[in-house]
């Protein structure tokens, strides 16, 4: 029996970014996603996009171009300017480190990231009490501003892109994963024209949907 004594832990959540990369295949869109080894101690054997956690050195890393303002504009609705451009960097550096594929240019074996290609679809935040915790922004990017031969690191593994419903039919994708990408397909699905105003959307509480503005 559960010691009800025990502390509830309330582990303050990191910041992360996702990179939804995406294309048109035979049957449909397609996204990149891999398997998390099942070593990871967050989501093992999950089926996800590539991301990660904001490092410190993401804050002044140099960049081949920036944020568009509307994508910069979402991101910081929950973050500094500074933060929002260092999320913008994470899911880049993130996707070249798990997949070997370049959103930008390598110079010298520095990345410069393309800030440009990225668009924000939403956040989402691991709710108490697990302890590890994140906040999460998925950003989405055409898998044509991509270059590179795809390679995974060890993070990731069965690295492909997979039909959305190949991917959502496998069984080993988490719950709040197919809700982000459910997100992202009503954002793929809107003229362009009509996304800047679209009404943003947070996960939290157990993966609860709430606006976000």
């Amino acid at each position: 029996m559960p010691d009800s004594t025990a502390p509830v832990l309330n582990t303050r959540p990191r910041d992360a970014a996702s990179l939804i990369l995406y294309r048109q295949g035979k049957a449909g869109v397609e996204i990149l996603m891999g398997v998390r080894h099942a070593r990871h101690r967050f989501m093992p054997n999950a089926l996800v996009f590539p991301g990660g956690r904001v490092d410190p050195t993401d804050h002044k890393h140099p960049a081949l171009s920036e944020l568009l303002p509307e994508t910069r504009g979402h991101l910081a609705q929950k973050a500094s300017p500074g933060r929002a451009r260092a999320l913008g960097v994470a899911a880049v550096r993130e996707l070249h480190e798990e997949t070997n594929l370049v959103l930008g240019e390598l110079r010298g074996g520095l990345l410069l990231p393309a800030l440009d290609q990225l668009h924000y679809i939403c956040r989402a935040i691991t709710p108490p009490p697990r302890n590890i915790r994140f906040h999460a922004r998925f950003l989405a990017a055409p898998a044509e501003a991509a270059h590179g031969e795809l390679q995974g690191s060890g993070e990731l593994e069965t690295l492909r892109y997979f039909p959305v419903e190949e991917a959502l039919a496998g069984g080993n994708m988490a719950g709040i994963t197919a809700k982000v990408m459910a997100e992202f397909l009503r954002w793929l699905a809107m003229p362009q024209e009509h996304r800047h105003d679209r009404e943003l959307v947070v996960f939290q509480r157990q993966d609860t949907r709430v606006r976000d503005r």
